[in-house]
């Protein structure tokens, strides 16, 4: 059996993998492709960290950075204007809440944990920022590695994979690894990044084989909710996209995954339950 690293180091406390997580997305971004622009202003801001609470998110993922296809760098300064005001007010209602921070930047990331927030999520893996890597190794957060082949503004023009794209993928991660391991960081999660220069045949092969990449020994994130291998697969929209979303979390908590990453929050939490029920009654 392989060994897996199940515990984070998030400000102090310890969030257990053992059993699968949810982490709730609030986009801050006016353009994101589901949500953009529904979270202006503090009162609707709390009000939704608090349902998403409720309903079982266990990490709040905040995002000042749209990093849909075509999607374009904002400027440093209106980045952390969206970003560093929401960690403050959320941590201020929620002091214990886990939050995770969605950015490209290191500056980003440096301010945000100086808040309280406890980790980086990086859809980049530091390709964008030169220094995100040595800068996530100083403050001593976890980070997520996610794999995306070019950047959000030219990503999903005809992608290709001259080879296998989970082995492509797979490569990718444990060279990144090797480079977050040799600055110390310590706590490490991996994404594949479904839908990040990748066609639908790309994401569902990556989906299939999912479980393949616990032979890197860290915990495994994915974010599937209401994406285009979804959406335009089925021929639906963004909106209409929970059923499939539902679906595809199940896969994905079959294949091993250890957080859902999710606009969604009790919808993952109720597949995870029933995936955990099934799980227990084949031992019967």
């Amino acid at each position: 059996m392989l060994y897996q690293h199940t515990t984070l180091n998030c400000q102090g406390q310890l969030l257990d993998l053992a059993r699968p997580k949810i982490m709730g997305i609030l986009n801050l971004t006016p353009d994101s492709f589901f949500d953009g622009g529904r979270y202006e202003g503090e009162k609707a801001l709390l009000t939704q960290v608090e349902k998403m609470l409720s309903e079982g998110a266990d990490i709040i993922d905040i995002g000042g950075m749209s990093s849909r296809p075509g999607a374009k760098i904002i400027p440093l300064r209106e980045e952390l204007n969206r970003v560093l005001p929401a960690v403050k007010t959320i941590l201020k209602e929620h002091p214990k809440v886990i939050i995770s921070i969605d950015t490209v930047r290191s500056e980003v990331a440096r301010q945000t944990i100086g808040e309280g927030a406890a980790i980086i999520n990086d859809i980049s893996a530091g390709t964008i920022d030169e220094e995100m890597f040595k800068t996530v190794g100083d403050i001593n957060c976890p980070y997520i590695l996610m794999h995306m082949q070019g950047i959000p503004e030219d990503m999903q023009n005809s992608p290709d994979y001259s080879g296998h794209v989970v082995t492509t993928v797979m490569d990718f991660l444990i060279e990144k690894m090797g480079q977050l391991r040799a600055l110390n960081v310590k706590d490490i999660l991996i994404d594949p990044g479904f839908g990040f220069g990748k066609t639908i045949d790309h994401n569902y092969e990556l989906l299939k084989n999912l479980s393949s990449f616990r032979i890197l020994e860290v915990p495994i994130l994915v974010g599937l909710s209401r994406k285009s291998m979804i959406h335009k697969f089925l021929g639906v929209t963004p909106e209409t996209a929970l059923n499939g979303t539902t679906a595809l979390h199940f896969a994905a908590l079959e294949n091993k995954a250890k957080i859902l990453r999710v606009h969604d929050v009790l919808e993952a939490k109720q597949a995870v339950m029933l995936w955990e029920k099934l799980k227990d009654t084949r031992m019967i």
